[in-house]
C-alpha cells in the first residue's frame, strides 16, 4: 500500500492490530496515546520505552521495532481510527523521568514538528462509560474473551 489515507486505512494490514490495541487501552484508561498503542502492538518493548523515558535513548524511533515507514503508517491509522471513535485530540509534552529532570523527550531523529506532534498527541474518551463499553465490545475480535 502506497499511502495511508482516509479512504483506504481500514484496508491496511496494520489496521486490525491498531483496533485491538486501542480496545485494550480503552479497557483500562480513557486516554489513548500512540506510544501506548506501539507498546500494545509489540512494536516497542517496555524495556526500550522505559530507557527512552529516562533519557537513555536520544529519540523513540531509535528503539522502534520495525522500519520507520511502518511507524508512520501506524500513526496515521491511529489518527483515523480514534477520529472515527470521536475521541478528542490533546497535545501533550513528554518529559524525561527522574527527579530534577525537565528535558523534553524527542520521538524522531529529524525532530520534524508534525511528526513529533503525531507521536505526542493523545486522544481522550469524552463519552459515557456505557458508550465506551459498547465500543470496546464492537472493537474486540470474535472469540477474544473479556
Amino acid at each position: 500500500m502506497k499511502s495511508v489515507t482516509v479512504d483506504n486505512y481500514r484496508k491496511d494490514k496494520y489496521y486490525p492490530r491498531v483496533v485491538r490495541a486501542v480496545a485494550k487501552i480503552l479497557q483500562r484508561s480513557n486516554v489513548v496515546a500512540p506510544v501506548d498503542v506501539l507498546l500494545e502492538m509489540g512494536n516497542l518493548s517496555q524495556k526500550n520505552h522505559d530507557a527512552w523515558r529516562r533519557g537513555q535513548v536520544p529519540y523513540l524511533e531509535r528503539v522502534f521495532e520495525g522500519n520507520l515507514s511502518k511507524a508512520n503508517r501506524i500513526l496515521r491509522i491511529i489518527g483515523f481510527h480514534v477520529h472515527d471513535l470521536d475521541m478528542v485530540p490533546r497535545q501533550t509534552v513528554y518529559h524525561q523521568l527522574g527527579s530534577g529532570k525537565n528535558r523534553i523527550l524527542r520521538f524522531s531523529k529529524s525532530g520534524d514538528r508534525k511528526l513529533e506532534e503525531s507521536y505526542s498527541r493523545q486522544y481522550v474518551w469524552n463519552k459515557s462509560d456505557e458508550k465506551k463499553l459498547n465500543v470496546i465490545k464492537q472493537l474486540k475480535p470474535e472469540g477474544e474473551v473479556r
